[in-house]
């Protein structure tokens, strides 16, 4: 095969427009990867539990302030009365502190273990609930427990099974704890939508209104809720039923949420498509310009193969075989170029404050890859169709004889 011998003929050539295509190839499906990514990240960790809708203070983002709402028991109640509505995971957040530890406090979340979707157990026991502060401290009940992140543990010196005591309304100038509990580390956790870094611990919500006292006794931070039905229609229905029904709460669905970061991230978006138009252009510059060349090397071979009654068709299908064959070969390395540096930079752009760690800036979408991938294929063959064109048009005449002079 023509096109075959021609790209063996230079070697170093071809390798090095090939290694050319697969960086372009791999810097277009990492723009890809990109773009999507990261909505489907935020619409896979939102979903991670379930519950579609997030209700939060009016006018706020769940835990974008310190802002709670009151009257939580009414709102849940209301909220698990609809039918249309499967489960409702209320939580409050706070910071306590613990008492000998090598850090001084940690972010706390108050949960209903039955229907919480903050966490995951991954190692111990779930968290218990013990009947009052006060008979916890007087030892009539048994301590209850709590889940930590794996930071927690590592930060705090601590283990799975150990006793410690947390405490809220701290005196600075007394040192003493307004209400305290000791509780048992029971399980250590993997917590959904908190920062990687972040020591935080779980425990029963009921123990934690305990602890910041009769103000935070019918208060939330956030509900979350799961609709029966999981359509868009049906989960926009119970969120314009809870933003009727509950003035004094903000209801939020993932496609709002979703749409919301959308806009915020544009930036990336719009950075992601300049960097893909890019790289398309450096493919179909490298296979163009490559192609060029070897047609002006062998303009006498081909008016040679013409004047033998190689028809002008062959001579266009095989030049233009060359430029799919170079695209091809390029494309295949850059997948697994595009793949590897997807990880490395996503490991890198995870470590930044601030970020749950279940959130992923590059994930593979098959359907959005592979359209990129066709796309620099398309790009790359028709870059050979100029200079396949020229080779199937060479004068035959005028060719041979500048072949013999020269």
């Amino acid at each position: 095969m023509m096109a075959w011998a021609t790209l063996r003929r230079h070697p170093a050539r071809t390798t090095l427009a090939m290694l050319g295509i697969a960086v372009a190839a791999a810097l277009l499906l990492d723009m890809v990867m990109l773009a999507t990514g990261m909505s489907e990240s935020f619409r896979s960790l939102l979903l991670t539990r379930g519950y579609q809708l997030r209700v939060s203070p009016k006018g706020t983002l769940p835990f974008d302030s310190e802002a709670t709402i009151d009257g939580a028991g009414a709102i849940v109640r209301a909220l698990r009365a609809n039918p249309d509505i499967k489960a409702v995971s209320p939580s409050l957040g706070a910071t306590l502190t613990i008492d000998g530890s090598r850090i001084p406090s940690a972010f706390t979340l108050g949960l209903e273990r039955e229907v919480q979707g903050d966490y995951t157990l991954e190692a111990g026991t779930d968290i218990t609930r013990a009947d009052s502060v006060a008979d916890v401290s007087a030892a009539r009940a048994p301590l209850p427990r709590i889940v930590v992140s794996q930071t927690f543990l590592t930060r705090a010196g601590r283990a799975v099974g150990d006793t410690i005591t947390i405490s809220s309304g701290l005196d600075a100038q007394l040192r003493t704890a307004a209400r305290s509990s000791r509780v048992v580390i029971g399980g250590m956790g993997r917590f959904i939508y908190v920062p990687g870094e972040t020591p935080v611990m779980a425990l029963d919500l009921a123990l934690l209104r305990q602890l910041l006292g009769p103000s935070f006794r019918d208060r939330m931070s956030l509900a979350m809720a799961e609709s029966r039905r999981s359509d868009s229609a049906s989960v926009e229905a119970v969120r314009a039923w809870i933003a009727t029904t509950q003035p004094r709460v903000t209801a939020i669905s993932t496609e709002t949420a979703i749409r919301q970061v959308e806009e915020r991230l544009s930036y990336f978006r719009q950075l992601a498509f300049v960097l893909g138009a890019i790289s398309l252009g450096i493919g179909f510059l490298l296979v163009a310009t490559l192609v060029t060349l070897s047609v002006n090397e062998r303009r006498g071979e081909i008016a040679v193969l013409r004047a033998i009654g190689t028809q002008r068709l062959g001579v266009l299908q095989q030049v233009f075989l060359e430029g799919l064959m170079l695209t091809s070969a390029g494309i295949v390395g850059g997948l697994a170029l595009g793949l590897v540096t997807a990880q490395w930079l996503n490991g890198i752009l995870r470590d930044f404050p601030g970020l749950p760690s279940a959130f992923d800036f590059f994930v593979w979408s098959p359907d959005a890859g592979w359209r990129a991938l066709v796309l620099l294929l398309t790009s790359g063959t028709l870059a050979g169709l100029l200079p396949a064109w020229r080779a199937a048009s060479i004068p035959i005449a005028r060719a041979l004889r500048e072949e013999a002079i020269g």
